[in-house]
């Protein structure tokens, strides 16, 4: 693809509306339409961008462009809007100014896109890097979930932006984006309740009806069939070219990476379903007996369906729905409410609830993608806000959006056209004075503080007594009647009496884009905004996660009977805010234009592009930038910038800034028309001489870096070959030591050589001596030792035959002992034999004697008889041998005989039974009751963590100490022991863990029967104390770590400051002694533990995830670590169990 050099190079038409010939309106069209049919939707005006919305792709935003354009002059290649998206980003990066890109234009003329242009643009081009990837990758997707919640299908954009956003990314000093800040205006809420023919609901409804998961809709008791919910249009559900099932999946991806947690994604859509099941809440009329007029709830399958979505009691939500409270004072008046004005109570939460969690979700958002750095950023503002809108049938809505289009204009003209014309008259620069239209004086009516619409409008909604649209539209009529741009059928101008197309209820304003009739019907009702105490503290009740954010002023104990303010003091005040921000950053425009109403292509509509450059003063624009200067700049920055052009100002200039400038421009030889000299600042006219300029620049800056590239390299070798010189003298002195301490060696180790050997001689004659001298002493020796033998060799001869004659004695004496005994026992046994011989005989004779007698007796009943003996004897013999097979006394010992027979089986069992109740008994009886009382805690901690945490095992063998510090007995706690009153069950030093970096400071944890404390681990002072009912449940996880959360009550004393993270190597003992005092206690509830790897802790206003994952290796070891990832979230990770 041929890249374009030069913004005249192969130009369609003009590129820059300052250059075209001639200049009139006719030929700024047709310029206009020659683009367009080219595909060239970008046209300049100076450095402003023109952008014609095309109404489909075109293959110019590809990663090249982005390439193409970047670091590149502004003027240097064909127009677009990345052109002006980089020279934002440049002058904020190189100049250090704060910068602001205004989009406007009508609704459907490409704002919203062009806005993600913008971002993306400066997303591609700005620093990389994990973080700044993880930033630009939150900031672009947090466009989705917006649109999502806040765009519509309109009858001119199937796209609409129905809220304004401006958006702040603040970059850091390498242009690198930090974060960024999120406001939001004016959300169309009345869209949620109704919508004119043709149009849609905000598109999330539609995106969770097609996207959802049939659980996810099962869950939210929601159907897919449109038709079945009252607050969604059926002419337009459908529309060409969004796939709501894609976009669904989008939105919810992008809610994840900016930072949402998954239990507030399922938050916002219950509130989402809240809203579907509210629309098809219907009423009917009742006549109480007094003939007053109430409502009633047709079905309340929907009222039901809802209550369990937001968890609020049914009762109270349907009597919200049929009375209304009016507190005065210290009085209060309930009243019931008619159908319409119930309908009204619904329709009023309904839109309530949707921009209240719209709020909710940009202040989330800004949470998640805000700068976390406290130095100062650069900012970059993107203004995306509702187009100027003429309808059929235009309310309060279209009066506040136009309302702020004609700010914007001003802003505007003040900036571009009355400040340019301004600063030549200041700067002495000679100048014809071009008219232009100035619209301060609409601003004025609408805003003005007495006399303006607006406050009008407040001071009819806060005055007493009736208050309708027709006393606004009188008081209007008298007030504004006769101002130039306001218009009334009623009013005293009777220029306006015969005027049919103006209806008796409404007026019309002449806008800078045109004019525009208001139907003055809801605009009272629509700037109150008020709903009903009874529906807001309906709502506080609710157990959801976000209701209770989202209504603060239902808190009965807040009770607030002043008026609220209104809504269109709210935007104005908005407005005025956001046009203070803009006139500080120097401001770049896009002005979008739709060349026609079809939303169609190719199609480009002459009276309605006419239309829209006529408001947008396009054709003013240009002539004051064909009149004036493209570029001005003061003397000072002017020089310091260029003053490397001319050797005379070069490196330093020591005379007056103007003096150099001149210096250098005559240098360069620049012709004098192209510039122009004013008091403080030199005009340049022609973008080309600026372009001249910086290419100039550029090449000097190239040559200056290679003069310092030479300068370098000839310093970095003269410093090298310094370097090797330094280090040859060096080596040089290490090797002559080396030599000289070689040779040293040498003539040492020779002289010690012959040393040794004399040395030797001398030894091996002393060595001769002495051996000579020890023989001699070893003979003397040797002839005693042996004599000293022959001696004592003597002598044991003479021991050992005394010996022998005592042994043979003995021998002797023994063999006649044992003869004896041995016929003593032949004797004895003989007499033995005999008895038992007399005594077998008697038997047999008695046995004999026996059966012969009962021998007749004993046929008749012998098989009974033998069985009860055969049985009597088993059992006997069972039982005896069950007590030489006892097994042990100890409980864990599961051992047990096996059955001998199968009749003995119901026997076996139950004496296994029984005896092991006796063992067990046994076994308890020997125990203490302060060994029952530790023995009921491991029962506990066994029923509480068993098969649930993985620490409970590695737990089961340490013993239940409690008083781990000895406070009573330790003279440091001796002041913490006498500020507690009760008797300390537990003490031990935990981690208390901060939220802001995830690190631990140690507190003393003390538990007694009525309360928690938490001290000072130095200075034993108390820290916090909390009853024990006032504690809702404990969270830990599943994991080996010993992290657990102190959840706190709602609404408690103790939950002011939130709840309590801590981390104890006693985790199983403090829980499980929390169980059993909270159990114990009388005035306290069940203590819930929750076992989860996953829960949120409140920290003061902030609701914080603790998410516990598993690491394979940690950089401490397997200790475990805690660290902060976002505001929303800490992460805990836990050493994976081998």
């Amino acid at each position: 693809m041929e890249v374009k050099t030069s913004l005249l190079d192969n130009m369609i038409g003009v590129g820059d509306m300052v250059l075209l010939e001639p200049l009139s309106e006719d030929s700024f069209i047709e310029n206009l339409r020659n683009r367009f049919d080219h595909n060239e939707i970008y046209t300049y005006i100076g450095s402003v961008v023109i952008s014609m919305n095309p109404y489909r792709s075109l293959p110019i935003f590809t990663p090249e462009k982005v390439e193409e354009y970047r670091n590149r002059n502004f003027y240097e290649l064909s127009p677009h809007i990345y052109a002006l998206a980089d020279e934002a980003y440049s002058s904020l990066r190189d100049q250090d100014k704060d910068q602001c890109i205004l989009i406007t234009g009508e609704s459907g003329a490409g704002k919203t896109e062009a806005s993600k242009l913008v971002m993306s643009y400066v997303a591609a081009v700005c620093g990389k890097g994990q973080e700044v990837n993880k930033v630009k990758e939150q900031l672009l997707q947090s466009n989705p979930v917006l649109e999502a919640f806040g765009n519509a299908k309109t009858v001119r954009n199937d796209n609409s932006s129905r809220f304004g956003k401006y958006m702040d990314i603040e970059f850091d000093f390498k242009g690198d984006p930090l974060g960024g800040v999120i406001s939001n205006y004016l959300l169309e809420k009345s869209r949620v309740v109704k919508q004119p023919r043709g149009e849609r609901n905000f598109h999330v409804f539609y995106q969770l009806l097609s996207g959802a998961s049939d659980d996810t809709l099962k869950k939210l008791k929601l159907d897919r069939d449109f038709s079945k919910y009252n607050y969604l249009s059926l002419d337009s559900a459908a529309v060409n070219g969004l796939d709501d099932a894609a976009n669904f999946r989008t939105v919810r991806n992008a809610m994840q990476i900016v930072g949402f947690m998954e239990d507030e994604v399922q938050s916002v859509l219950e509130l989402v379903a809240a809203v579907l099941k509210l629309g098809n809440i219907e009423f009917k009329p009742e006549s109480r007996c007094n003939g007053t007029d109430e409502s009633r709830i047709k079905d309340k399958n929907d009222l039901k369906e809802m209550c369990e979505l937001l968890g609020i009691e049914q009762s109270v939500l349907e009597r919200a729905f049929s009375y209304r409270t009016v507190e005065a004072k210290l009085e209060k008046v309930s009243t019931t409410l008619n159908v319409s004005q119930a309908y009204y109570a619904r329709d009023a939460l309904a839109k309530n609830l949707y921009s209240r969690l719209f709020s909710w979700l940009v202040t989330r958002i800004n949470e998640s993608i805000k700068a976390q750095a406290k130095t100062r950023h650069k900012v970059m503002g993107v203004l995306d806000i509702y187009g100027f809108e003429i309808f059929e049938d235009n309310s309060f809505e279209q009066f506040i959006i136009n309302y702020c289009n004609e700010k914007l204009q001003q802003i505007f003209i003040e900036l571009t056209l009355r400040e340019e014309q301004e600063e030549y008259v200041r700067e002495g620069i000679e100048w014809t004075n071009i008219e232009y239209f100035n619209n301060a004086i609409i601003c004025d009516l609408i805003e003005n503080h007495q006399n303006g619409i607006l406050a009008m409008l407040d001071e009819e909604c806060l005055r007493p007594g009736t208050v309708t649209d027709e006393t606004f539209l009188d008081k209007l009529n008298t007030i504004c009647a006769e101002h130039q741009h306001f218009e009334s059928r009623l009013s005293k101008n009777s220029k306006f009496l015969t005027d049919h197309s103006l209806p008796h209820s409404c007026f019309r304003i002449q806008h800078y884009a045109g004019k525009v009739l208001y139907r003055t019907e809801g605009f009272v009702d629509k700037n109150n905004d008020l709903l009903y105490r009874d529906l807001s503290q309906a709502m506080y009740k609710a157990t959801h996660s976000l209701i209770k954010q989202l209504f603060p002023e239902g808190n009965p104990a807040k009770v607030n009977l002043k008026r609220p303010p209104t809504a269109g003091f709210q935007f104005k005040a908005s407005v005025g805010t956001l046009m203070r921000n803009l006139q500080t950053k120097n401001p770049n425009y896009i002005r979008c234009i739709k060349p026609n109403d079809k939303k169609a292509a190719h199609i480009f509509t002459d009276s309605l592009v006419r239309h829209q450059a006529r408001y947008l003063g396009l054709m003013e624009n240009v002539r004051v930038r064909r009149a004036g200067y493209a570029f001005r700049q003061a003397y000072e920055p002017c020089l310091e910038r260029y003053k490397m052009l001319c050797k005379r100002t070069w490196p330093h200039w020591r005379g007056p800034a103007r003096e150099g400038v001149e210096v250098l421009m005559g240098d360069l030889q620049v012709p004098t028309e192209e510039y122009s000299y004013g008091r403080s600042k030199i005009f340049i006219r022609n973008p080309r001489t600026l372009f001249f300029l910086e290419e100039r620049r550029r090449q000097c800056l190239q040559d200056l870096a290679t003069l310092i590239q030479k300068i370098y390299r000839g310093w970095k070798c003269r410093s090298h070959f310094l370097l090797l010189k330094e280090s040859q003298i060096v080596v040089a002195a290490w090797y002559r030591r080396f030599a000289q301490q070689k040779k040293y060696k040498k003539i040492k180790s020779a002289t010690t050589v012959m040393q040794s050997y004399a040395r030797g001689w001398q030894a091996r004659k002393l060595l001769r001596e002495l051996k000579y001298q020890k023989r001699c002493e070893e003979a003397v020796t040797t002839i005693s030792a042996f004599w000293h033998g022959t001696q004592a060799r003597r002598e044991l001869r003479q021991l050992k035959e005394e010996a022998r004659n005592k042994h043979a004695v003995s021998v002797i004496w023994a063999g006649w002992q044992g003869t004896k005994a041995r016929r003593e026992l032949r004797r004895l046994k003989e007499e033995a034999r005999r008895k038992h011989a007399v005594a077998v005989i008697w038997a047999y004779w008695q046995g004999l004697k026996v059966r012969r007698e009962y021998r007749k007796f004993f046929r008749a009943n012998a098989g009974k008889k033998i069985y009860d003996f055969t049985i009597q004897r088993i059992m006997q013999k069972y039982f005896l041998g069950l007590k030489s097979t006892t097994p042990s006394m100890s409980p864990v010992d599961m051992n047990w005989p096996t059955r001998p027979y199968r009749f003995l089986d119901g026997v076996h069992t139950e004496l296994r039974r029984i005896f092991h109740l006796w063992r067990c008994k046994k076994y308890r009886s020997q125990f203490t009751e302060e060994q029952k009382a530790v023995y009921e805690e491991k029962l506990e901690a066994s029923e509480i963590f068993k098969d649930k945490k993985t620490l409970y095992p590695s737990s089961v063998s340490q013993p239940f100490k409690g008083d781990y510090l000895e406070i009573s007995k330790n003279p440091k706690y001796q002041k913490l022991s006498s500020a507690v009153d009760e008797k300390v069950l537990l003490a031990d030093v935990v981690n208390k863990i901060n939220r802001a970096n995830g690190k631990g400071t140690p507190r003393i944890f003390l538990l007694t029967k009525k309360s928690v404390v938490l001290a000072d681990q130095k200075t034993g002072q108390v820290k916090a104390s909390v009853p024990l009912p006032d504690l809702s449940s404990v969270s830990v996880s599943t994991q080996s770590d010993g992290f657990f959360a102190l959840r706190l009550k709602e609404g408690s004393a103790s939950a002011i400051k939130g709840d309590f993270l801590l981390s104890s190597e006693h985790l199983i003992e403090i829980i499980t002694k929390l169980h059993r005092t909270g159990a114990t206690a009388a005035d306290s509830e069940q203590l819930n533990i929750d076992i989860s790897d996953e829960f949120l802790v409140q920290f003061k206003q902030d609701k914080v995830c603790v998410k516990f994952i598993q690491a394979a290796a940690l950089k401490n070891g397997n200790s475990v670590s805690c660290k902060r990832k976002n505001n929303r979230l800490l992460e805990v990770s836990v050493p994976a169990s081998a």
